[in-house]
């Protein structure tokens, strides 16, 4: 496998200024910019499988959102959320400097993909909503409330990639070979072993979501999926605990209509690492 080029641009927040890393793939003078943003507690190399089918049309760049990967951890952990995240991905965007921008945003990078794309004057002219709505499942974030932001270590690369499966059976089916490369990139080494790539401050403000906010932010995410105008392609685990088949039902009948690709065997959330996912995506992106 050819290695991404790993790149940084200085972002703003409260505190002063962070670095956000980006994973780049493909002709770095190629004008069809593809963004590829990750869920909640992943890193940009998840897309690794699915940038290298892409990078012969795109260049490809793959984030670590602030708190993950190889960007830097913020002061103050109230800025994990999802306006800073956009916030971020606009400063992003300015470096990349792209005449055509597609996007593929899995779970939480769908939702900074959908608030992206509803910005005035957007350009972003596709958009990919992976396994995410403006309406989430209160058991689908207690289920994911249950394990973010906990300490963890783990003495070696095998005993890692076994407790993170634990908590990631609905990502699909995947060889002990692909799941140890999915792997690798979210751990960090510490103490003769591993750690989680990622802030466990992000889970503070996710802790902090009343379910009266909750409904303040899925009202408000409505009113944006409602305005969209690209074309979009929504994909969805048939066994979704967190878009359910009424909320995808919704987002076939409203705002701008998309198109729903249902895989079988897959929760939350398809990992783009699958042939059929790969080809539906791609399909649909390249699509004159």
């Amino acid at each position: 496998m050819t290695e991404p080029r790993l790149n940084h641009v200085q972002c703003l927040d409260a505190q002063g200024l962070h670095r956000m890393a980006y994973w780049e793939w493909g002709d770095a003078a190629n004008p069809r910019v593809l963004v590829c943003v990750h869920g909640l507690s992943r890193q940009g190399r998840d897309f690794d499988t699915f940038a290298q089918a892409m990078q012969g049309e795109y260049r490809v760049v793959c984030p670590d959102v602030v708190g993950r990967g190889q960007s830097d951890y913020l002061a103050d952990p109230s800025g994990y959320q999802i306006p800073a995240y956009a916030a971020d991905m606009v400063t992003l965007l300015a470096r990349l400097n792209a005449g055509t921008l597609h996007w593929v945003g899995t779970s939480l990078g769908g939702l900074i993909g959908l608030v992206m794309a509803a910005l005035k004057n957007s350009p972003v002219q596709r958009l990919v909503l992976n396994d995410v709505g403006p309406t989430i499942e209160p058991s689908s974030l207690a289920r994911i409330g249950s394990y973010l932001g906990l300490p963890s270590h783990w003495k070696t690369l095998d005993e890692a990639a076994d407790a993170l499966w634990a908590i990631s059976k609905g990502f699909g089916p995947h060889t002990r070979e692909q799941w140890l490369a999915l792997t690798r990139p979210m751990l960090k080494p510490e103490g003769g072993g591993f750690v989680p790539h990622y802030d466990l401050q992000i889970a503070a403000p996710f802790r902090a979501i009343t379910p009266e906010a909750a409904k303040v932010g899925e009202a408000m995410m409505w009113a944006m999926y409602d305005s969209l105008r690209c074309p979009t392609l929504l994909l969805r685990g048939a066994d979704s605990d967190l878009l359910t088949p009424a909320t995808a039902q919704a987002m076939v009948a409203r705002g701008p209509k998309a198109e729903l690709r249902q895989f079988a065997g897959v929760g939350h959330a398809p990992m783009l690492t699958a042939p059929d996912q790969i080809a539906a995506v791609r399909e649909f992106l390249l699509r004159t």
